[in-house]
């Protein structure tokens, strides 16, 4: 009833293995060599400061007419 006949291949076996286990190991090398550390980046933030004192990115002009005071400029 059952005439099917199975062939089994220990080399072919072997050379699956082989290339499953290649394909891991590309995979790997592309990942080590394409997403590597490359060292330090050559820009550096430097910090802002913000206390008024410090930074004259923290220090606004006056206005010339500021809100809410009645006077000859502010009405």
């Amino acid at each position: 009833m059952n005439d099917e006949i199975h062939r089994e291949s220990l080399l072919r076996t072997w050379i699956w293995l082989g290339v499953m286990l290649g394909i891991i190991l590309f995979k790997g090398f592309l990942a080590f060599t394409v997403v590597s550390d490359m060292g330090q980046p050559t820009w550096a933030y430097r910090p802002v400061k913000d206390v008024p004192a410090q930074s004259p990115y923290a220090v606004y002009q006056l206005l010339p007419n500021p809100q809410h005071v009645r006077g000859a400029g502010g009405e």
